[in-house]
């Protein structure tokens, strides 16, 4: 008699983006019910994001609410994995990265309309201006980084209200804010993209207005 063949640990499955895509959605889900903070999901997220096996996501969801959605292979060990992507928790997430940089010297910079803001976008205005308007943007991935930093210039962030956004910035001799628009909602609904803010303003300003998702348009 033959002798049969072991069956393969799960957690030594290689991981797929659908599979990292769904733990990430459950960690954005947890944010949004107060389980985690802001900075330990982005913790997390580079955990998931750097993972290669199933069983390297195993333990960022192990002190957060059972999902047997999240990794099917390790719920039953006899089912495949599934290849087959998840809903994105928001429409907003998914496309090509755009530019990952805005430069003005001197001079102005836009970056507006239809694009993809990817994972990490770094703005530099000396004596001059740039605008970096989200309002019709997508996003490469549920969490980006926009660094910003104004030497005797000025950078505003245009970011819609379903969106959620954390400025920690620092102004130095000029200001680094968030301005909340007529009309916008104070929070971003569960599972929305988080835009993370951050950079210098020296001599300079960045700020970050949030606006109503039905307003469109453009902000004077």
């Amino acid at each position: 008699m033959s002798e049969q063949p072991s069956r393969r640990d799960p957690k030594q499955l290689r991981a797929s983006d659908a599979d990292r895509e769904r733990v990430a959605q459950v960690l954005h889900r947890a944010m949004g019910e107060g389980r985690i903070t802001l900075n330990e999901l982005e913790e997390r997220l580079d955990q998931v994001y750097a993972a290669k096996t199933l069983g390297e996501l195993e333990p960022v969801m192990a002190d957060l609410p059972a999902d047997d959605t999240a990794l099917p292979a390790l719920a039953d060990p006899s089912a495949a994995v599934s290849t087959t992507p998840s809903s994105s928790p928001s429409r907003l997430i998914g496309g090509t990265p755009g530019s990952t940089t805005s430069i003005a010297v001197m001079a102005g910079a836009d970056r507006k309309g239809v694009w993809v803001l990817p994972r990490q976008h770094n703005s530099f205005a000396f004596w001059g201006g740039i605008q970096i308007d989200l309002r019709h943007a997508r996003f490469a991935e549920a969490y980006s980084t926009i660094t910003a930093v104004a030497i005797m210039g000025g950078i505003e962030v245009i970011v819609p209200d379903d969106i959620t956004v954390e400025v920690t910035g620092v102004g130095i001799m000029g200001a680094f804010e968030t301005k909340n628009k007529k009309g916008a909602s104070p929070t971003a609904p569960p599972g929305a993209p988080v835009v993370k803010v951050t950079g210098l303003a020296f001599w300079g300003g960045v700020e970050v207005k949030r606006v109503p998702r039905d307003k469109i348009k453009e902000i004077e």
